[in-house]
């Protein structure tokens, strides 16, 4: 990418931020782990601005510099001690009363217990909204094993929040699409 470009680029990597943040917030269960790995993101790529290449997909790309980030900082941070489960966190926060954001507690909580790779193939396609084949270019591996552990994170998220049906979990669409099996699964 020449210099004439790096304003668009500029703009094509602000406009990403939104689901950036958000995939980062699964990821790593953090706002603030987040919003440094978003940053973290966001200085690779504008770094390595003249490895993408323009027509292909961005979103794709950006995901992928965040993924390697956060994997690279998950093998160095595993010789860190942490509070890994939070549970020293969860004891500082009072439990809100609405309902829906309860689910949404104890889903979080079940989505954390997934495998990484389950929990990121379920993350990629039914919150991100990216199609199996993007999933699994984002991935590095084949559809059938995106296909494969999506299903099996669903099948699991279903048991570890004692769901018979979706409708058990309540209104909340996104929510709902989690633990949903699609019918081209």
């Amino acid at each position: 990418m020449n210099e004439a470009s790096r304003p668009r680029l500029k703009d094509l990597l602000l406009a990403e931020i939104p689901s950036l943040r958000a995939f980062a917030l699964s990821l790593t269960g953090s706002s603030d782990r987040a919003d440094d790995l978003v940053q973290d993101t966001l200085m690779k790529s504008w770094a390595s601005a003249a490895s993408f290449m323009e027509g292909t997909n961005m979103r794709a790309w950006l995901f992928t510099i965040m993924r390697n980030t956060f994997f690279s900082q998950y093998r160095k941070a595993r010789r860190e001690v942490q509070d890994v489960d939070g549970e020293a966190a969860g004891r500082l926060v009072a439990l809100p009363d609405q309902m829906a954001h309860l689910d949404f507690i104890d889903f979080k909580a079940q989505l954390d217990r997934l495998p990484p790779d389950q929990r990121e193939a379920l993350v990629l396609i039914g919150a991100s909204g990216f199609s199996y084949e993007e999933a699994a270019e984002i991935c590095g591996c084949a559809v059938g094993t995106i296909k494969s552990r999506v299903n099996r994170a669903r099948r699991r998220l279903t048991e570890l929040l004692s769901l018979r049906s979706v409708e058990e979990f309540g209104p909340d669409p996104v929510l709902a699409g989690a633990v949903e099996s699609r019918r081209e699964d």
